[in-house]
């Protein structure tokens, strides 16, 4: 058994498919010892014809968090490695991570007064096979913003507003842009961590 791990029952330590320090941290505050690769994946492609096929978000989720477990794992392919995939979807759109600041600040003004969708979808895969996936969603609705208030805010977070699909961070100032929130925590944070636990327990890598 790994040191300090004590309720992890592997030898080794679950191998997440991705560069996430929050996924990374969630992981390790709840037991589970972690070594992580980030994948090499084209989302867009991954995407697309899922997109042209009418896919739902979700479903999108879940192909992305398969597709990235799985180039890990053809790497690794004696390993359990975990994939990861957040989507966001706003009155029928969907949302990407900003690529610059002048997105971001279009994300934000588009997301102001509505409700949206984060779903957060995860893979369990080994040898190429598929051993678990799911998905939870959570709705979040975001306050009226001003154009003033929008730009204040991009000051104030600097670059780490691209780091997050929707420009914003829950866990940090990106709270005072939401008046209602209605879902998992670790949901928005993007990692479903509860089916995640349950299903390294069916695999019998976790304490029951």
């Amino acid at each position: 058994m790994i040191a300090g791990s004590g309720l992890w029952l592997s030898p080794r330590p679950l191998v997440l498919a991705s560069g996430s320090i929050t996924r990374r941290d969630m992981l390790s505050a709840a037991g589970i010892p972690v070594e992580t690769v980030k994948p090499s994946v084209d989302e867009r492609a991954v995407e697309a014809p899922l997109l042209a096929a009418g896919e739902a978000p979700a479903r999108i989720a879940r192909a992305l968090a398969v597709a990235k477990a799985s180039a890990v794992s053809a790497l690794q392919p004696d390993r359990l490695v975990l994939g990861a995939d957040q989507t966001l979807a706003c009155a029928g759109e969907a949302f990407h991570k900003p690529a610059d600041r002048a997105a971001a600040a279009r994300q934000i003004a588009a997301l102001a007064g509505h409700e949206h969708d984060l779903h957060s979808a995860f893979a369990l895969v080994r040898g190429g096979e598929v051993l678990a996936e799911g998905h939870q969603t959570a709705r979040l609705t975001m306050r009226p913003l001003t154009p003033a208030f929008i730009e204040s805010y991009l000051d104030t977070v600097g670059a780490a507003v691209l780091s997050s699909v929707g420009g914003y961070q829950i866990e940090g100032l990106g709270a005072q842009l939401f008046e209602r929130i209605e879902g998992d925590h670790f949901t928005i944070l993007g990692l479903p961590l509860l089916p995640v636990l349950a299903a390294l327990r069916d695999l019998s890598v976790l304490a029951r």
